[in-house]
């Protein structure tokens, strides 16, 4: 099997040689760490990341703009990984960066996205959001009319046409949508989560207005690209859950979110798309229901920190598709904690509908030494 079809089998419960052999990624920090360590550079390896920058693995969406791991992935032989449509599903054109304000240890600057974002220059914590685009209906209304615009012109690559071209003879999994494809992260892009929770009581119809449009928006879009092409899954980006529970109550999501999700997982399944994963941090017991009546399939990566064990949620929804579920800090303490964690995830793998990986990037902490181990015991319950 390639990987495309061994993909596609292990997440319909379907025969297939093995679980793919992925990773979902790492910190710029833990690859720096292992090249110190005897991880060989591998020449395509991206250079000059800072330290808190992300790196895709073959088990995390990557689209051709972004950095990604090929020193892992040649040195194990993984297999080949998911790579996503590289279109903008959300603001466009972006703003323009550029730094407002600085002194000797920051940066104030605005990103693409709109937001404005205090940096630390030496990139020792990730940026902290100040300010974000949308303040009120009327900062909404301008931004929708400006840079939300349901207009394909320019949010594909210049070279769409080889692009499709390759994905007809593709043996790798494609997918289509993440960032800004969100239900709750898209407004939380736009509002910031604190405003965000107000609007939700304060404003109400503001809120459907902006899930409106941006549906419509997205809609418009798909339907356009998946004209041209065919995907193997969609897939929502949606971090909105702490490690104690859900940023928003199943009343709140009920009503606002619900009504989203099942109109756009009901166009994907109108163009034969019957894989719908949605990619979600911290604990999420509350919401796996709703997640499954609003369309979606298969969720990850199963903060295992955040009380997301696989075992558990496989014995309570045996369909459930699930990616990741490794505990990262077992990996840090080193062999005997990786074989209590491997023996624990093991049986889930056996029973299809799953793919093994640490449960976000690898971090810092992990040695050289450490994850290789991990890694060679893992590919033998594959």
């Amino acid at each position: 099997m390639n990987s495309r079809e061994r993909f596609l089998a292990c997440m319909r419960f379907e025969p297939f040689d093995r679980a793919p052999n992925w990773e979902m990624g790492y910190w710029a920090g833990t690859l720096e760490r292992w090249y110190q360590e005897g991880l060989p550079r591998h020449p395509q390896a991206p250079q000059g990341l800072a330290f808190g920058a992300e790196v895709k693995g073959e088990g995390f969406p990557w689209r051709r703009s972004e950095p990604r791991d090929w020193s892992i992935h040649t040195y194990f032989n993984l297999d080949k990984g998911i790579e996503k449509i590289d279109g903008e599903w959300g603001i466009w054109p972006p703003f323009e960066t550029k730094i407002l304000w600085e002194d000797e240890e920051n940066v104030k600057r605005q990103e693409p996205d709109g937001t404005i974002v205090l940096v630390r220059k030496d990139s020792g914590s990730l940026p902290h959001p100040l300010e974000w685009p949308v303040k009120d209906r009327t900062s909404w209304e301008k931004l929708k009319a400006e840079r939300l615009k349901i207009d394909i012109s320019g949010r594909l690559p210049e070279n769409w046409e080889q692009q499709v071209a390759e994905y007809r003879e593709r043996d790798w999994p494609l997918v289509i949508g993440g960032p800004f494809l969100g239900v709750f992260s898209s407004l939380r892009t736009l509002l910031g989560f604190e405003r965000l929770m107000y609007t939700f009581f304060d404003d109400p119809q503001l809120i459907r207005d902006i899930l409106d449009h941006l549906t419509n928006l997205w809609l418009a879009l798909f339907e356009q690209v998946l004209a041209d092409t065919d995907v193997d899954y969609a897939y929502f980006w949606e971090d909105m859950s702490y490690k104690s529970g859900p940023m928003v109550s199943p009343r709140i999501f009920r009503e606002f979110l619900l009504p989203v999700y099942q109109r756009i997982t009901g166009f994907f399944r109108e163009h034969g798309i019957d894989i719908i994963l949605l990619d979600t941090d911290g604990n999420v017991w509350e919401l796996i229901p709703l997640f499954l009546e609003g369309g979606i399939t298969g969720l990850y990566p199963f903060e295992v920190r955040a009380g997301m064990d696989v075992a558990e949620v496989r014995a309570k929804y045996p369909r459930l598709q699930m990616l990741g579920g490794i505990d990262k800090t077992a990996l840090a303490r080193g062999p005997e904690a990786i074989d209590k964690e491997l023996e624990r995830i093991a049986p889930v793998i056996r029973t299809g509908g799953y793919v093994p990986g640490v449960d976000h990037y690898v971090p810092p902490d992990v040695p050289w030494e450490h994850f290789v181990y991990y890694r060679r015991k893992l590919v033998e319950l594959l």
